[in-house]
């Protein structure tokens, strides 16, 4: 079961990072769409982070993430969860018994 939903995500991020890249402006930053989807939410966002969990979060983690293209963010989350989906597929097929016909 969890390896068909980790395949389902994979397929969902992978789509939508191709979806990204073809209907976006070309290398346009994540910031930037996040900013045309809702002009407030990077401020709120800069403030929960700041103000609830510690300012070095919001510099060092997430502006380094809005600076790059925005197909890259579900690109990479597509990727990690076909990695797991993988993953776990070779650990059941390992303890799996063999049959003898």
């Amino acid at each position: 079961m969890a390896i068909r939903v980790l395949i389902i995500l994979a397929a969902v991020f992978l789509v939508g990072a191709f979806a990204i890249a073809v209907l976006a402006p070309p290398g346009a930053p994540l910031g930037l769409l996040l900013y045309r989807f809702d002009r407030g939410l990077l401020n709120m966002a800069q403030a929960g982070v700041q103000r609830h969990l510690a300012p070095w979060i919001w510099d060092r983690l997430i502006v380094p993430v809005l600076v790059r293209p925005a197909w890259l963010v579900p690109a990479c989350l597509g990727v990690i969860f076909a990695g797991g989906a993988l993953t776990l597929a070779g650990s059941r097929s390992s303890r799996a018994p063999r049959r003898r016909g």
